[in-house]
């Protein structure tokens, strides 16, 4: 281990940026777009993937090129604060809007989710460079399960502020707990030095990019990774981003127990992140990474057929364990194809992966949702995503990692 304090607060940015992902992405403001600004459930269903979509879109465009920004220009730390600022400042006013101020709260989604993502492009790159590779399976699950934890807290605050109706005042929590906590990173990840000037660097990145995609593309194993990566991100971003709407609306959950619900699956989520942090080590991130996909495969069939608050609990708190699991296991397996120097490049296509896939699963399942007026139908789209990205991720392993 190269610098424990690095590391640390490498792994507190997971537990600061959970307050967002926790309760404005996942639990608190998709109930409350749906309830308090749009004005039906599936005219909610529909614009929110649909900001999801365009924030992963753009975030999909930029960042390849900003991947390479920040390894030749030597602005990755400048480009992490700056992203993860505009995250904070967006996050602060997104319980804003009121009702009928769709397009607001739009554009608020937008900006807040696109800059989070795009900091975490940034961060992910750090890895390689503080962690040597027989350890980076283990940091990579302890900042997933810090992350957890911050989720945790963030929603014992949110239920707290629900109960008080002091919706607005949950921005503002938000908001302070992801700047407080990111802090340290700010101050303490390490420099990357220029190897150009910046405005080099900006005529440079979409050339390198091009070139470490083409590269990346020739090699049949990390070709197969990024198709099954797009995959089953895409089902899994899909099942985070609707969750708390489809147990709003299709079952009925009300606000603070969606909270609850939601504090349980962190619990079990972390505990599953700390639990496989080092049996991703010794029996190998592919083999994790698949078992994780076959659990959601199984959940996935479970959440079409449920019809009952006891057994969706029952899937929620199981997909809760394998939640972190699949996203640490996969960014420790990247980890093993990516040469050095490149971090930054090939994060960025890693992202690229993930991120365009988050344009296609929300967008569709919000469609499928406004338009058949069954969002049951929208989890046959996620099936067949879990479905087909393990049988690419079974090439990857026949072509040897």
């Amino acid at each position: 281990m190269k610098n424990p304090r690095q590391i640390l607060a490498w792994c507190l940015y997971d537990f600061a940026n959970s307050s967002y992902s926790a309760v404005v992405a996942a639990v608190v403001f998709p109930v409350y777009f749906s309830r308090e600004i749009a004005h039906s459930p599936s005219e909610a269903d529909l614009w929110w993937g649909m900001a999801i979509s365009v924030s992963m879109a753009l975030l999909a465009l930029t960042s390849p090129f900003m991947g390479g920004i920040s390894d030749l220009g030597g602005r990755r730390r400048f480009l992490f604060v700056l992203y993860t600022l505009l995250a904070v400042l967006s996050t602060s006013v997104i319980f804003m809007p009121h009702r009928g101020q769709i397009l607001t709260a739009f554009f608020l989604i937008v900006i807040a989710n696109f800059s989070t993502e795009g900091a975490v492009v940034f961060y992910n790159a750090y890895l390689k460079d503080m962690v040597p590779e027989d350890m980076r399976g283990r940091v990579s699950a302890w900042g997933f399960g810090l992350g957890y934890i911050g989720s945790v807290v963030s929603l014992l605050v949110a239920l707290y502020l629900v109960g008080r109706g002091e919706y607005r005042l949950i921005g503002v929590f938000v908001s302070l707990f992801f700047l407080i906590f990111s802090l340290p990173a700010f101050f303490l990840l390490p420099r990357k030095d220029a190897l150009s000037g910046l405005a080099v660097a900006g005529r440079k990145g979409i050339e390198i990019i091009m070139k470490t995609l083409r590269d990346a593309l020739e090699e049949k194993k990390i070709r197969r990774f990024l198709i099954s990566y797009f995959l089953y991100r895409d089902a899994l971003n899909t099942v985070i981003v609707f969750a708390s709407l489809y147990a709003s609306t299709t079952l009925a959950f009300s606000q603070k127990e969606l909270i609850w619900l939601f504090l349980l699956l962190q619990i079990t989520a972390s505990a599953g992140t700390f639990i496989f942090a080092l049996p991703t080590d010794r029996w190998g991130a592919w083999e994790v990474v698949f078992l994780s996909i076959t659990v959601w495969v199984v959940l996935s069939i479970g959440a079409y057929f449920v019809n009952t608050r006891t057994t969706f609990w029952i899937i929620a708190l199981i997909g809760g364990v394998f939640l972190g699991i699949i996203q640490s296991a996969s960014r420790a397996l990247f980890c093993r194809f990516i040469p050095e120097g490149k971090e930054g490049e090939y994060f960025g296509i890693y992202a690229l992966a993930g991120k365009s896939s988050s344009v296609i699963g929300p967008a569709l399942f919000g469609a499928i949702s406004s338009y058949t007026g069954d969002q049951r139908n929208g989890i046959l789209m996620i099936l067949a995503m879990f479905i087909l990205g393990g049988v690419f991720l079974l090439g990857v392993k026949r072509h040897g990692i």
